[in-house]
């Protein structure tokens, strides 16, 4: 994590608050490819992102963290392997509101494995506002049977603090020694 540029991509199902975390957590305006949504889409947002979304982060005058959100909708799942490159870790973000969460954790596991192989992950549930089970430990353990140990937290994407926390955990997983004085 010593080196100047970072990046880290933030994958999750459509609605999930990608775009509205990085936007809580960006210290640049970021730049988003939204497209009025046109299909099933439709019926949980009114614009969607189609290629990606972009922020960055500074955490010191000499490091930079980039900040990438992939398309939550499986027919743009090409640029899931675009954005993938060089990303230093995954945040991943899932809908508790939608109808089967756990569903949407072995699908998005899946679908980033070959990254998830060379990076850690931290887990965002969003919505648990809107439905109260599962409880985050049943995330944790569906993450221990996929054998990864990642951090789980219950976010609010708009609130910044919470997107900070989730981006901290992910990143002291990758350095450890992130907090130690320079």
């Amino acid at each position: 994590m010593r080196s100047q540029d970072n990046k880290i991509l933030f994958a999750g199902p459509v609605g999930a608050g990608k775009t509205t975390a990085i936007a809580a957590i960006s210290d640049i305006a970021p730049i988003r490819t939204d497209a009025k949504a046109s299909d099933m889409t439709l019926h949980r947002k009114a614009h969607t992102t189609v290629a990606l979304d972009y922020g960055m982060l500074r955490l010191d005058a000499d490091t930079k963290v980039h900040l990438y959100g992939t398309p939550g909708q499986e027919r743009f799942d090409f640029m899931w392997e675009i954005v993938s490159r060089g990303g230093i870790g995954l945040i991943l973000l899932l809908d508790h509101s939608r109808a089967n969460p756990m569903q949407d954790l072995a699908f998005f596991l899946r679908a980033f494995e070959p990254l998830l192989q060379r990076a850690p992950l931290a887990l965002g549930v969003s919505k648990t506002d809107l439905k109260p089970l599962p409880s985050t430990a049943v995330y944790a353990e569906a993450l221990a049977a996929h054998g990864l140990n990642a951090p789980v937290f219950e976010v609010d994407c708009r609130r910044r603090e919470d997107i900070k926390q989730l981006l901290l955990a992910l990143l002291f997983s990758i350095d450890p020694g992130l907090g130690e004085a320079q």
